[in-house]
């Protein structure tokens, strides 16, 4: 199975604390990747470093084969767009928000983003002021889709969502797997994780405590069976 992301003795430290202690880890080009763990396991940690908003301590990371840290980072988060915790609208409009990322978008353009992130293109002249949680998140997704990523890091983008708006952007995930663009989803959300389906990678306490399906995981002896078969925290 090809590499989208090798991770080879990774550490990450922040006032001398080890946020991630030696990852290895392989993530698969092929379906959606989804880390799970507790609040402060360093899933998200693991996130940012996949478009180096975080950089290791020490190890290396590759993408698709090549050192993270080759890459020009503004091609890099070409390559690899994010979608945050909390939505990130700019002030202004819709539209607005969209030619942020591409000036000379028109507005033919902008309406299939919207359409691809289930969102009318009547949209396009609302203030982003008047958007509902979901709207707003769908919108930002739309905006992170402008530039044509192939991979898009999504960092627990429903933890604020009602549960309507949270399955409609989790089958807005699938699609997008579906059409080509992978998916690296962080959760603490067992159930969530299940739904998404593919690779998962269980985090605890810094470390890679296991990966594999969630039913490979639960099937094995070990802490990330024990964590799986427990149900997940809230936090």
């Amino acid at each position: 199975m090809p590499a989208l992301f090798e991770f080879e003795s990774v550490v990450v430290r922040r006032g001398g604390r080890p946020v991630l202690n030696g990852v290895d880890l392989v993530i698969p080009d092929l379906g959606p990747t989804v880390v799970v763990g507790p609040s402060g396991s360093g899933k998200t940690t693991l996130l940012r470093l996949c478009n180096r908003l975080d950089v290791p301590t020490s190890g290396s990371i590759r993408f698709k084969g090549r050192p993270l840290d080759s890459f020009d980072v503004l091609s890099l988060r070409h390559q690899i767009g994010m979608v945050f915790q909390r939505p990130t609208p700019f002030p202004g409009t819709v539209g607005d928000n969209l030619r942020v990322a591409v000036d000379d978008i028109d507005r033919s353009g902008m309406v299939e983003l919207l359409r691809r992130a289930e969102l009318e293109g009547s949209f396009l002249d609302r203030d982003v002021s008047g958007l509902s949680g979901g709207e707003a998140q769908r919108m930002c997704l739309a905006r992170t889709l402008a530039v044509e990523p192939s991979v898009v890091l999504m960092d627990e983008p429903t933890a604020s969502l009602d549960e309507a708006p949270k399955r409609q952007l989790e089958r807005l995930a699938s699609r997008l797997v579906e059409s080509g663009v992978m998916v690296l989803w962080v959760t603490h959300e067992l159930a969530q994780a299940q739904r998404l389906g593919g690779h998962v990678v269980v985090v605890l306490e810094g470390r890679v405590a296991g990966t594999g399906t969630v039913d490979e995981i639960v099937g094995r002896e070990g802490p990330a069976s024990i964590f799986l078969s427990g149900g997940l925290d809230a936090g």
